[in-house]
């Protein structure tokens, strides 16, 4: 059975955007299906909000991608669940919420590189959640 995993709307740009070389792991336990990424409609909402921001644009225009194309590379990949509960594990960053509520719910692995996150490793493990920045199989230490 594949294990869940969430990815904040950054990692979701590293690995659909820009090509990020430390995403190739990702990239391949998804298409093994190692892995199930799990997603909600606010963080598809929230990454077609940062496919409008300048840099974002540019990057899509040099590489021959649209925001459109990223999206159906997201509704392809992730797996839409309904929003979660709110998780007793609060983070500063309110947009970062929705990513905690869901890995909390389903027990998901959480990739993030915010740091509003990444802080709260020690309480969101104690709740089933490992988190890590970038992915590594099971038995590294990401």
């Amino acid at each position: 059975m594949a294990s869940l995993v969430v990815l904040d709307t950054n990692l979701v740009l590293d690995l659909l955007v820009f090509d990020d070389s430390a995403c190739v792991p990702l990239r391949e336990a998804l298409a093994r299906s190692q892995l199930r990424w799990i997603a909600t409609a606010a963080m598809r909402e929230e990454l077609a909000r940062v496919l409008g921001y300048p840099l974002i644009v540019t990057r899509l225009e040099r590489t021959g991608r649209t925001a459109a194309g990223v999206l159906a590379a997201f509704d392809a990949q992730a797996h839409a669940l309904p929003l979660p509960p709110a998780a007793p594990c609060r983070c500063d960053d309110p947009d970062d919420q929705v990513f905690i509520d869901l890995a909390v719910a389903h027990g998901a692995r959480l990739l993030s590189k915010d740091r509003a996150v990444l802080v709260l490793r020690k309480p969101l493990v104690d709740l089933g959640v490992k988190v890590s920045a970038h992915f590594a199989e099971e038995g590294d230490n990401a």
